[in-house]
């Protein structure tokens, strides 16, 4: 396989696993190509190697941008804006981690919280939800716990023991 059909199936596949961490396709192939850049790219050369709208280049950046996965770098004497993304892989697994915990598990957190904490008016139904939603908070609140203690770390023993567990 060539360079250029290497690099092109990717970032398409890449853009394809993008929606399990919570990114839509194209977000994660600019990501993907920033990934595997050896210098940071302006917002064209994005559009021109992906073959995407300006529009849709500059809200993707922009989402990455709140995500923290990519960040704008000056370049001396350039007017445009260029962008990079982390490079390192378990860095960038904590960032994603840390953002979906704060965009999806704790607003369920929430949710769960209040309405585990309605009014008991004694019937069955109402015991039963409160019963099920104080089970469900409290195993969220658990494996949300779990996994910020994990993103959090730099390499510590449990993160490389939970790696080599998965491999």
């Amino acid at each position: 396989m060539e360079y250029q059909e290497a690099k092109d199936k990717f970032i398409n596949t890449w853009g394809s696993l993008g929606t399990l961490w919570g990114i839509n396709k194209a977000m994660a192939q600019i990501q993907a190509l920033l990934f595997i850049s050896t210098k940071p790219l302006s917002m064209e050369e994005i559009m021109e190697d992906l073959q995407i709208s300006r529009g849709n280049t500059s809200m993707n950046l922009r989402q990455l941008m709140d995500w923290g996965i990519v960040t704008k770098e000056l370049i001396p004497g350039e007017r445009k804006d260029f962008f990079t993304t982390e490079k390192d892989v378990e860095e960038l697994a904590r960032i994603v981690a840390k953002e979906r915990s704060r965009r999806e598990i704790k607003p369920v957190i929430k949710v769960l919280n209040d309405v585990s904490s309605i009014k008991d008016d004694g019937t069955e139904k109402t015991k039963e939800l409160i019963k099920q939603t104080k089970a469900l908070k409290e195993l969220t609140d658990n494996l949300d716990v779990l996994m910020n203690k994990l993103v959090d770390q730099k390499q510590n023993w449990i993160t490389k023991s939970l790696l080599k567990l998965i491999k």
